[in-house]
């Protein structure tokens, strides 16, 4: 049965007047029913933010942002559902319900565990300015930490004594059960007297919900300790990886300021930027970011911003963040990041900067794909095909992992053009285009010999271009149509579709979309692909690809051919596109270099030639790709003997 009852938020919702709830976080005027604000979602110059107490509601028209009292807590204030329940029921002196027994005895047992260490923190907090708390103290002044601020996070100090705490609560009324199931004493295993686990250790109380202390962070005075941080133990009341240092007054401030919730390593830099004027920073307890602490920035922040040293370790934590938040990422909920300066650290920056130092470098932070692209950017030299491959299947894999289909369709366009501008681009417009069927630029030309002119091969007429245009755009058409309506074949054939260049721009456009809806959902069927593609800037090429008449008629390009059937086809059409669009042409300018007026050399050059236009023509057309690059490539080499024979190269 559910806890609260529709009757229990009625009635909770009855006795608080949203204006009243609204108005702590908000500035409210009266203008005639209503209740007008500055958005607390938007940054605004003009009032759109409306409370309407007769409706008990609020609308933001900036946003559209719409709910109750309880909407408003967890939009704003980033709490779960529980959160804002009890916090309104505490304003409205209502009882929480208990739906079981055990629900009720887990309740006052969490309470004993919350008492115990609340008074654990008063005692922390008044041994730092005692005696025996000099040495913390001064340390604290040390590191430029005030009064405010010690009393603001409530640091205390732990006394090094064996029971000191242990006996001051005892005496509170708290029994050892109580304090060893809170974190605050240890119970050894072998038997024997239980001792404080918290000794000669400056003190910093972690709040959880409804602003109760929870548990400690401890760190060492003694430089020869085990553990320079401890923190409590695992408890009912404690679980660490599902808690954020300093988050509910952080998400407070995030609200008012409108700013985003920033992350920093440690509790030193959030106080530290506490007092520059910083109040939103929060802290992991120790450990990378869990899955549960994302999903608690997230409730109060849109995109948080991750600090960190610009060193190693703090580039490899990054890389860790990273890799967590990819499969959680969502519409609009993202990562920034920040890496700051020469190994500093907040606490060191705003020290000798203050707060514009700390603002200069947020105003820098980068992306969540920033940081993505450059990490798997730097893993391996890209001076190859095959390692620029490899980095494409590596993106590849990763946008896999995020299971929003929108996130997921958004990060594979992204990296998708990142790809083709720093690749793409090069290999079109580069001087030594690149070929698997040739070698460089210069390859099998001839020089120094007397009598050598070089021509190049006749251009063909405006004319023969225009008779020959439906013919080339047909066979690159029919290379992309097998594709889109068989999309098996991007991935058995994944490297043919990603090497392939066509002359045709609107082609290589749709194309490129192509391989981009892949790149974000790999499993996309037929249905899907067009769909995608209809709806992007491709679609006109989409139209005209799928009525050409004439590409229908091969039946390797229908829909309903088998999918080996359709592969066998697509390679035959690659190989003949290879063959027009690159090889042909070689083997042109080949027998132009070697012009004279009717020497054997041109002869066997020009025979060469013929033989290969011939066996194109008359390809086996079941033969594999491998069995016709092979014969292209014995005739080309027949051809390249025929020059060395005359010009002894």
């Amino acid at each position: 049965m559910a806890r609260f009852t529709p009757d229990f938020l009625d009635e909770l919702k009855s006795r608080l007047r949203p204006s009243d709830v609204i108005g702590r976080y908000v500035k409210l005027q009266k203008r005639g029913n209503a209740w007008w604000g500055l958005s607390p979602f938007n940054k605004e110059k003009t009032p759109s933010f409306t409370v309407n107490d007769d409706r008990g509601s609020y609308h933001c028209f900036s946003s559209q942002n719409h709910g109750d009292i309880i909407t408003f807590l967890i939009e704003t204030q980033g709490m779960t559902f529980p959160e804002a329940v009890e916090s309104l029921a505490a304003d409205a002196g209502m009882e929480l319900p208990k739906s079981s027994p055990a629900d009720a005895a887990r309740e006052q047992q969490i309470k004993g565990l919350a008492e115990a260490c609340e008074a654990a923190a008063i005692f922390f907090h008044k041994s730092l300015h005692r005696n025996q708390g000099r040495g913390a103290l001064d340390y604290l002044k040390d590191r430029g930490v005030t009064d405010d601020q010690i009393n603001e996070f409530g640091i205390g100090f732990a006394p090094s004594g064996r029971t000191d705490l242990k006996d001051y609560l005892v005496n509170k009324g708290f029994t050892e059960d109580v304090l060893v199931e809170a974190g605050l004493v240890i119970k050894p295993d072998e038997g024997g007297a239980t001792f404080d686990r918290f000794r000669g250790r400056i003190m910093f109380p972690i709040h959880g919900g409804r602003n109760r202390v929870i548990a400690f962070g401890g760190r060492a005075l003694d430089p020869n300790a085990r553990a320079k941080y401890l923190n409590s133990p695992e408890t009912p009341l404690f679980h660490k990886s599902s808690v954020l240092y300093r988050l509910d007054a952080a998400r407070r401030a995030a609200a008012e300021a409108k700013a985003p919730l920033i992350v920093c390593e440690g509790y030193m830099d959030v106080i530290a930027l506490w007092g520059a004027g910083l109040k939103h920073a929060v802290a992991p307890l120790g450990t990378a970011l869990t899955e549960d602490q994302l999903g608690l920035l997230w409730r109060a922040s849109d995109e948080p911003v991750l600090c960190f040293d610009g060193d190693k370790a703090g580039v490899g934590a990054a890389h860790r963040s990273v890799d967590r938040a990819l499969p959680m990422l969502k519409p609009g909920k993202s990562l920034n990041f920040v890496f700051l300066p020469d190994g500093q650290d907040p606490d060191d920056l705003v020290r000798d900067g203050g707060r514009a130092a700390f603002d200069a470098v947020v105003a820098k932070s980068r992306p969540l794909v920033d940081v993505l692209w450059d990490r798997e950017r730097a893993v391996r030299p890209l001076d190859t095909p095959e390692r620029r491959a490899a980095f494409r299947a590596q993106l590849r894999d990763l946008v896999k992992n995020i299971a929003d289909k929108d996130v997921r369709a958004a990060y594979g366009g992204e990296l998708a053009q990142r790809l083709d501008a720093e690749f793409g681009q090069r290999a079109r417009q580069g001087p030594a285009r690149s070929n698997p069927w040739r070698g460089g630029p210069d390859r099998g030309r001839p020089r120094g010999r007397q009598g050598f002119r070089y021509q190049e091969p006749p251009r063909p007429s405006p004319d023969l271009k225009r008779r020959g245009a439906p013919a080339a755009w047909r066979r690159e058409a029919a290379l992309v149509l097998a594709g889109i309506n068989h999309p098996a074949l991007i991935d058995r054939q994944e490297s043919a579709f990603l090497e392939l260049e066509l002359a045709d721009p609107a082609l290589q456009s749709l194309l490129s979309a192509i391989l981009s809806a892949f790149s974000a959902d790999p499993g996309l069927d037929r249905a899907g692909l067009k769909s995608h593609l209809t709806a992007s800037g491709a679609a006109g090429s989409l139209e005209r690809v799928l009525n050409d008449p004439e590409l229908s008629k091969h039946r390797f390009l229908r829909p309903e051919t088998e999918i080996d059937e359709a592969e066998q086809g697509f390679l035959n059409a690659l190989a003949h596109h290879l063959y027009e669009s690159t090889l042909k042409q070689e083997v042109a300018r080949s027998a132009s270099r070697i012009f004279t007026s009717g020497d054997e050399g041109w002869k066997a050059a020009a025979a060469a030639r013929e033989e290969l236009v011939n066996v194109n023509r008359a390809g086996d057309a079941d033969a594999s790709e491998d069995e016709e690059l092979d014969r292209l490539n014995a005739v080309r080499e027949r051809m390249k003997q025929s020059v060395t024979k005359k010009f002894g190269r």
